[in-house]
């Protein structure tokens, strides 16, 4: 990363700060953003984290979390602190179009901006753009960024948990889209004094009953599986949303499951929502999935990991899905 002169002048001296990060926030994305609000206010800036909407529940005890504002919820609250800004600090997305009505709303707006993503084909969207699609994740980048402009100090251990959060939920703990440095930084944010057992106990052992039910449902009549083509699939219908009264996040991980399978390259989560049909798709090895998503279905991501949308119906998505697969069957089945 290089840091200019008049960007390092930026961070240290008092701002009136805002930091977005994109629709239906993951772990990187939370904790990405909370690990900036809490190093940036060390410096005595004015800072407010605004998602377009909602994260899931088990993130809530970062701390910082409460003072998150939701556009989806808060929107005049949201615009009236916007107004203030002068600094705009983009996390985990690289298109204004990731953050829905409010990338509308903050484009005109006055102020310097900087972008740290880890996604494919940024836009230019920043003032400063720190760009790395082979990063494990945006909080690697964000330790990164800290420690680069010569801010390692203040690395402490709430800035440190919700950078490990971010680790763990982006390389589904240690196990993909991993490199030396992500274990180097997590060795030495547990030096720092990070409790990373119970960063994991957090994000992994606070689930509902009715998820394990909605999980079991899932695998028992739900999944679909090709040998043919190494490729699973579970789908959900809006019906099965009404059964299990399926809220935002209760559906985060469970496309990983399928992976689990010993031959299986190619996993896929297609369920129904209010207005489209979403993918979750996920691969291992040289599998492009964001190829996929790119050219079929309207979206992007990582190589092995991304998303997209349809607005066909389930049914129609899910024949789609399957109609490409022999498209794809010499990488499928290709040894690696």
């Amino acid at each position: 990363m290089d840091f200019p002169a008049a960007l390092k002048q930026l961070i240290q001296q008092p701002q009136n700060v805002a930091i977005f990060s994109h629709r239906n926030p993951d772990g990187d994305a939370i904790g990405s953003s909370l690990a900036m609000l809490h190093y940036l206010e060390q410096y005595g800036h004015t800072v407010h984290v605004l998602f377009p909407s909602e994260f899931p529940e088990e993130f809530e005890a970062l701390p910082g979390a409460e003072d998150i504002l939701v556009w989806d919820i808060h929107t005049e609250e949201s615009k009236h602190v916007l107004r203030s800004k002068n600094l705009f600090i983009f996390l985990d997305f690289n298109a204004l179009n990731r953050i829905d009505k409010m990338g509308d709303f903050v484009r005109d707006l006055p102020g310097k901006r900087i972008m740290i993503d880890h996604h494919l084909y940024p836009d230019q969207i920043a003032d400063y753009m720190f760009s790395e699609p082979e990063a494990s994740s945006t909080c690697e980048l964000v330790y990164r960024f800290i420690t680069g402009i010569g801010d390692g100090q203040k690395v402490n251990p709430t800035v440190g948990k919700c950078i490990f959060t971010g680790l763990v939920t982006d390389t589904g703990s240690f196990r993909h889209a991993t490199n030396a440095n992500v274990y180097r930084i997590a060795a030495d944010l547990v030096e720092r004094g990070v409790d990373d057992t119970g960063v994991q106990d957090m994000i992994f052992n606070s689930q509902k009953e009715k998820n394990l039910r909605l999980l079991g449902h899932c695998l028992v009549n739900r999944m679909e599986y090709m040998p043919e083509y190494r490729t699973a699939l579970i789908w959900l219908s809006k019906k099965d949303y009404e059964l299990f009264n399926i809220q935002r996040g209760d559906t985060e991980g469970i496309v990983n499951y399928l992976l689990s399978i010993k031959d299986v390259r190619l996993a896929a989560f297609i369920h129904n929502q209010p207005t489209v049909v979403k993918l979750s798709l996920r691969s291992k090895g040289d599998l492009d999935v964001q190829d996929i998503c790119k050219k079929h279905f309207n979206g992007g991501g990582h190589k092995n990991a991304a998303g997209a949308y349809s607005h066909d119906s389930l049914k129609s998505t899910i024949q789609k899905f399957k109609d490409l697969l022999p498209l794809y069957k010499e990488p499928l089945l290709r040894k690696n």
